[in-house]
């Protein structure tokens, strides 16, 4: 669960960065994808690895 939390957080910054550059209508979009993209990355470190 935590390496797919990481790949999607790393797709939603080049998504991010694509979309800022390229595509600058849709930025607000992928910028509160990003924020909730890097607020699940936040909690799974503070939550720790739990999984038994």
């Amino acid at each position: 669960m935590g390496n797919l939390l990481y790949i999607i957080a790393v797709i939603l910054v080049i998504a991010w960065i694509l979309g800022y550059f390229a595509f600058h209508v849709t930025g607000g979009l992928i910028h509160a994808l990003l924020v909730i993209a890097v607020i699940a990355v936040i909690l799974q470190v503070i939550r720790g690895n739990r999984s038994v």
